[in-house]
């Protein structure tokens, strides 16, 4: 099966890190719900514990691009900015399945 993936972070301000954790479990807990939306998920960087690590699987450009255009998106985007240390880094591929 093709698919969107999105791989992006978000690095919070130092102690910050609770704002932006419950900022983003809200945000992908509803994503989730999105049709299209095949997973949202949000982590903790091992390696810096204060970056946060966004994968997205979507089931094509249009399921993504009505994502982005909701008003909760936005508004999380809106209300993550404030809180990050550094601008949040985002990037999207087109998957397809690789034989093995």
């Amino acid at each position: 099966m093709d698919m969107i993936i999105v791989v992006g972070s978000a690095t919070a301000i130092l102690g910050q890190e609770g704002a932006v954790r419950a900022l983003s479990l809200a945000h992908v807990r509803r994503s989730r719900t999105e049709p299209g939306c095949i997973a949202h998920d949000v982590t903790t960087d091992c390696e810096n514990s204060s970056r946060f690590v966004f994968v997205e699987y979507w089931r094509d450009v249009p399921a993504l691009m009505d994502h982005f255009a909701l008003d909760d998106s936005k508004a999380f985007v809106r209300a993550l900015r404030p809180l990050l240390s550094e601008d949040p880094d985002m990037k999207i591929f087109h998957s397809e399945p690789v034989p093995i």
